[in-house]
C-alpha cells in the first residue's frame, strides 16, 4: 500500500470504470498523454506519477470546467460539505472560475413522492446509470441529447413516477453531487411538531440505530438506539416507537403465511414483501409473481396502521389528530407511504417519512449535540421487541427471523440454535436448504433487485427450485438503503459493501445480546394479538396488516393517486 488517494468523480469500483470525468489522470513514464487511472491496465514495471505539475494542472482544469457550467448553489444545497465535486475542488485548490459556461436551465423534476432530480447539478458521471442498470437492472437512466446538451435521464426526460423506477434511492447514494436527492419532508414535520392540536409519534426502523451516528462523526456501525430516542424526544415528538415491534408482527404473519402455503402446496415460492422497492420491481417486471408475494405490509406500515387504530383506541386519542412520522433508511418508503392501499379506516397509515439523512438535518437544525446525548427508552406500547425484529435491517435477517418462528409454530419447540448464519453472507444471491419439521425447503436470499431477477429467472426456467425467497432491493439490505448516510467519496467509490458489513454486524450483535430473540416470545406482540388482532392471519390482521399489489407494466404512466 502506498496510501495515495487519486481523486475521481465518475469511478465506482467494478460498476462504473469509464474514465469520463478525467479527474483521475496520472502520468505514466514512457507514455506521452496523461491516462485515466481507473481504466488504464496495471502491469509490472509501470512507473506512475500522481503529483506532477502536469497532473495537478490537468485535474484542476477538468474540475474547473465542471464548475464553469455548474449552478453553484453550495450554501443552499443538501449536499453542502458532503459533495464530491465541492470536496475535490477544495482538494485541488480551485479558487476561481476563469471561464463561465452557458449555465443552461435543464430543469428540476420532483413529481413523485420520493426522489428529486435537479439536472442543473448533473455532471454526467453516469454513476446513477451504472447502479440502476448493472446492480438494480431497472434501466431507468440513459444519456439523452449530444455534446454539451447531454443529460443522464429517463427516456424523454420523464419524471421517475412515469417510468419503471422502483424508488430505491441507490442512484441517490451513487450521485456525487445533489443532482439526485430524497424528497425532503422536514418543513412539514416541523409544522406538525409545532401544532399543539396534533399528537405526533415517531417510529424508527431497526437499521437506523446503527447508521444515524455516522452523520455525527461516530464510527460506522455504532449502536445509538438510546441517543436516537432522546434526540426525537428533544425535537418534540410526543411518543417514540420502535418499528422493530411491528417487524416482529411481520414475522408472525409471514411465518404463518409460509406454513399455510406449504401445507396447501399453493402459491410457492413465497416471496417476502417488506421491501417496497422490491415490491415495485415485481409489480413492474414480474407481475406473474404478484400472487407469490406475501400479502404482509411492511413493518412501518403495520406500525402506522396500528397507531391510527389500536393505539388510538387504547389511549383514547382521536386518530384525526395522530400524525405518524416514520424514520426510515429508504426513499422507497416515501413512495410506499403514498400508495392508496396504505390506508386504515380512512386514515393514511404513515403521514410523513424522514430518511436517516433528513433526521440528521433536523437534529443539527435544533442544535442538538447528538454524540453526547444520554440514552432514553422507547415509549409504550411499541417498546418491547425481539432480536428477530432487529435483524430485519440486514440482508438475511428476515428469513432467519421467520425461520425461528415458523419452526416453533410447526413443531411447538424452539430451535436449538436461533442463529442461522448461512443466510448472513453478503453475497448478492445465496441459495440454500433448510429443514422444517421433516420437510426440505429450498430458499434464496437476494439483495439488489438485479440479483432478485437472476433468482426469479432461474426459478421460472426450472434451473433452481425456490420455496421461499427474501428480497431486499438495496445492496446489504436496509443498512444500505437509499436514505442512509452518504459517506465520504472514498467509501462510495467502492461497491464492495465493506461499510455495510459493519452496520449489519452491529444489528446481529444486538440480536445476540437480546434476552428475547424470537418474535413469538415478544410480550408486546402477544398483547397486540390479545387486545386487538386475535391471532396471525385473522380477519382483523388481514384488514390492518395485509395489502394487495398492482400490475404496473414496464413503462407505465401511473401516478400514486391513481
Amino acid at each position: 500500500m502506498v496510501h495515495i488517494d487519486i481523486p475521481s468523480l465518475c469511478y465506482l469500483k467494478e460498476i462504473n470504470e469509464i474514465g469520463v470525468c478525467r479527474v483521475c489522470l496520472v502520468e505514466i513514464e514512457g507514455i506521452g498523454a496523461l491516462q485515466a487511472s481507473c481504466v488504464y491496465p496495471v502491469r509490472e514495471g509501470l512507473i506512475i506519477k500522481t503529483n506532477t505539475e502536469r497532473v495537478r494542472r490537468s485535474r484542476k482544469t477538468a474540475v474547473t470546467l465542471f464548475l464553469s457550467n455548474h449552478h453553484r448553489e453550495c450554501l443552499t444545497c443538501k449536499r453542502n460539505l458532503n459533495c464530491e465535486l465541492q470536496n475535490i475542488a477544495d482538494q485541488l485548490g480551485v479558487r476561481d472560475i476563469p471561464y463561465t459556461g452557458e449555465m443552461y436551465d435543464y430543469g428540476f423534476h420532483n413529481d413523485n413522492p420520493a426522489i428529486e432530480r435537479d439536472y442543473n447539478k448533473c455532471i454526467n458521471c453516469r454513476r446513477c446509470q451504472a447502479i440502476c442498470n448493472k446492480i438494480q437492472e431497472c434501466h431507468v437512466y440513459s444519456p439523452l441529447n449530444r455534446g454539451l446538451d447531454t443529460i443522464i435521464a429517463p427516456a424523454f426526460k420523464k419524471d421517475l413516477i412515469e417510468v419503471s423506477c422502483i424508488m430505491c434511492g441507490q442512484c441517490v447514494i451513487a450521485c456525487p453531487t445533489a443532482s439526485l436527492t430524497e424528497k425532503e419532508a422536514i418543513s412539514d414535520v416541523w409544522d406538525v411538531l409545532s401544532d399543539p392540536t396534533k399528537h405526533v409519534v415517531a417510529q424508527t426502523a431497526p437499521s437506523i440505530q446503527v447508521t444515524l451516528g455516522e452523520e455525527f462523526g461516530m464510527e460506522i456501525g455504532s449502536l445509538v438506539r438510546g441517543k436516537l430516542v432522546t434526540s426525537l424526544k428533544r425535537l418534540g415528538f410526543d411518543r417514540v416507537f420502535a418499528t422493530d415491534v411491528t417487524a416482529d408482527l411481520t414475522i408472525m404473519e409471514e411465518a404463518s403465511e409460509l406454513l399455510d402455503r406449504i401445507n396447501n402446496t399453493e402459491k410457492l415460492p413465497l416471496l417476502s414483501s417488506c421491501c417496497p422497492g422490491w415490491v415495485k420491481f415485481a409489480e413492474h417486471f414480474y407481475p406473474e409473481f404478484l400472487p407469490n408475494l406475501s400479502s404482509c405490509k411492511s413493518p412501518h406500515e403495520m406500525c402506522g396502521a396500528l397507531t391510527k387504530t389500536w393505539y388510538a383506541q387504547k389511549y383514547e386519542i382521536n386518530p384525526e389528530n395522530i400524525i405518524n412520522v416514520a424514520i426510515m433508511p429508504c426513499t422507497a418508503k416515501e413512495y410506499e407511504a403514498a400508495r392508496p392501499e396504505m390506508v386504515s379506516d380512512g386514515y393514511r397509515n404513515v403521514d410523513f417519512v424522514l430518511t436517516t439523512r433528513e433526521l440528521a438535518r433536523m437534529i443539527r437544525q435544533a442544535g442538538i449535540d447528538f454524540a453526547n446525548l444520554p440514552d432514553t427508552k422507547y415509549d409504550e406500547p411499541f417498546d418491547q421487541f425481539s432480536g428477530a425484529g432487529t435483524i430485519f435491517g440486514a440482508t438475511g435477517g428476515l428469513f432467519e427471523a421467520a425461520l425461528r418462528t415458523a419452526h416453533y409454530f410447526k413443531t411447538g419447540e424452539e430451535m436449538d440454535i436461533p442463529d442461522y448464519s448461512d443466510t448472513r453472507s453478503q453475497s448478492g444471491l445465496k441459495y440454500g436448504e433448510v429443514q422444517l419439521d421433516g420437510k426440505t425447503l429450498s430458499i434464496a436470499i437476494a439483495h439488489g433487485t438485479g440479483n432478485a431477477k437472476k433468482a426469479l429467472d432461474s426459478h421460472k426456467s426450472g434451473e433452481k427450485k425456490i420455496d421461499y425467497m427474501e428480497v431486499m432491493a438495496c445492496p446489504g439490505g436496509c443498512v444500505g438503503g437509499g436514505g442512509q448516510p452518504i459517506l465520504g467519496s472514498k467509501n462510495h467509490k467502492k461497491i464492495s459493501l465493506d461499510y455495510r458489513h459493519n452496520r449489519a454486524d452491529s444489528l446481529f450483535n444486538v440480536d445476540k445480546d437480546m434476552e428475547i430473540r424470537q418474535s413469538h416470545k415478544n410480550p408486546g406482540v402477544k398483547k397486540i394479538y390479545d387486545e386487538f388482532l386475535g391471532k396471525p392471519l385473522s380477519e382483523t390482521s388481514k384488514k390492518y396488516l395485509h395489502t394487495s399489489y398492482v400490475e404496473r407494466g414496464k413503462y407505465p404512466y401511473l401516478r400514486t393517486e391513481e
